[in-house]
């Protein structure tokens, strides 16, 4: 691998850039993700940034159960997303519809429609949760920019837990 490569992969892994993607949710998982980055949890200090474009993001961050009106759209924004390239399920209605599971205006959950390579579960889930879901997105991105096989992790980010 030269040297450019190199540098790449290096900033990939030390400066993601997410595009934010609201699918239909409750806002819940929303107010979270921005609110990883404020200065309390402050991910933007790890170089973590929401971007406006999918043009220029590395991860794909995406809210809320995949609603019929959403699949043409998340299809689009996802090939939009320039390779090598990651999506964060965010919240528990893309990994599984939650409680929304019969609704006749979903069309089933993300990964039915694009691949995921991280899923944050809660709802909402905790900003801590968000950002580690963010650091091992960050992690794959700089894994497959480097050609190296994606190591599969069988340990389960933390849970929401009960706020007080």
């Amino acid at each position: 691998m030269n040297l450019w490569n190199k540098l790449m992969c290096y900033s990939r892994r030390r400066s993601p850039w997410l595009f934010h993607m609201n699918s239909g949710s409750c806002n819940g998982c929303d107010i979270e993700l921005v609110a990883s980055l404020t200065p309390r949890y402050d991910a933007e200090q790890l170089g973590v940034r929401l971007e406006g474009s999918p043009r220029h993001a590395d991860i794909l961050c995406v809210t809320g159960p995949v609603t019929r009106n959403a699949v043409g759209a998340i299809k689009t924004v996802y090939s939009q997303v320039c390779g090598p390239k990651a999506v964060v399920a965010i919240g528990s209605c893309p990994a599984t519809t939650n409680v929304f599971i019969d609704s006749r205006t979903l069309d089933g959950p993300l990964d039915k429609h694009i691949p995921v390579d991280v899923y944050v579960p809660g709802c909402p889930p905790r900003p801590d949760a968000i950002v580690q879901g963010v650091a091992r997105a960050a992690q794959i991105l700089a894994d497959r920019a480097a050609n190296k096989p994606v190591v599969e992790v069988k340990a389960e980010l933390p849970t929401e837990e009960v706020r007080q």
